[in-house]
């Protein structure tokens, strides 16, 4: 996890569109390709997706998703620079990426099984309330859900914007001893691209034995 606080989401982020054209280069140049769902790190988490009842090639891995559209586009989705960032981060190592607005949420954030009751509002979607099945992985924090199927998708509420102050960054592997180099790498990538645009920057490793870290 990155978490930034004092986030200037306005204006030029110049390493940020580096980053991007670079894969999109490196793709159209075909030096490097996305990681596919044959490729151990997404297939990793096709196999997660299953074991708590989603289909994912229906509903997708947000790196699989990602680097699907970029394949077949031949381009990312310029969002907002905080978010470009963790996109062009996500698909250069095949890590699924998401962040949140803490300023928008409620309490601690928690990864979990759904219980079934809560309710989730989908990024784009502030009119839409769905309710994930019990015993499907979510992020969720006092008020509601934050993300379905693990990382498939975000929520409305917490999205990050240009206006986003204050930002936790999450990357993921399921695949910490083939893996965890690729995610110390990503992390810190990320920072590099936060850096010139934040007040504070501190990057938090995650793992069985330390579960949680203070986000601000």
């Amino acid at each position: 996890m990155v978490t930034a606080t004092g986030l200037r989401g306005h204006g030029p982020w110049p390493a940020t569109v580096a980053a991007l054209a670079d894969l999109e280069r490196e793709l159209a140049e075909d030096t490097w390709r996305p990681a596919d769902e044959t490729d151990p790190r997404v297939e990793a988490w096709h196999a997660a997706y299953r074991s708590f009842g989603t289909n994912p090639r229906r509903i997708r891995p947000s790196v699989d998703a990602l680097g699907r559209r970029l394949a077949k586009k031949g381009a990312l989705p310029r969002i907002n620079p905080a978010v470009d960032s963790y996109n062009a981060v996500s698909v250069r190592h095949g890590l699924p990426a998401g962040a949140f607005d803490l300023d928008q949420v409620s309490g601690d954030i928690e990864i979990r099984p759904s219980d079934g009751t809560e309710s989730f509002t989908p990024l784009g979607e502030p009119g839409t309330v769905e309710q994930p099945r019990p015993g499907e992985i979510i992020y969720a924090d006092a008020t509601g859900v934050l993300t379905r199927h693990w990382n498939h998708r975000d929520a409305h509420r917490t999205r990050v914007t240009e206006d986003s102050a204050a930002v936790a960054f999450v990357l993921e592997t399921l695949r910490a001893a083939d893996d965890g180099h690729l995610l110390k790498t990503a992390a810190h990538e990320l920072r590099d691209l936060l850096t010139p645009h934040a007040e504070e920057i501190a990057v938090h490793h995650l793992t069985p034995e330390h579960p949680s870290a203070a986000c601000r």
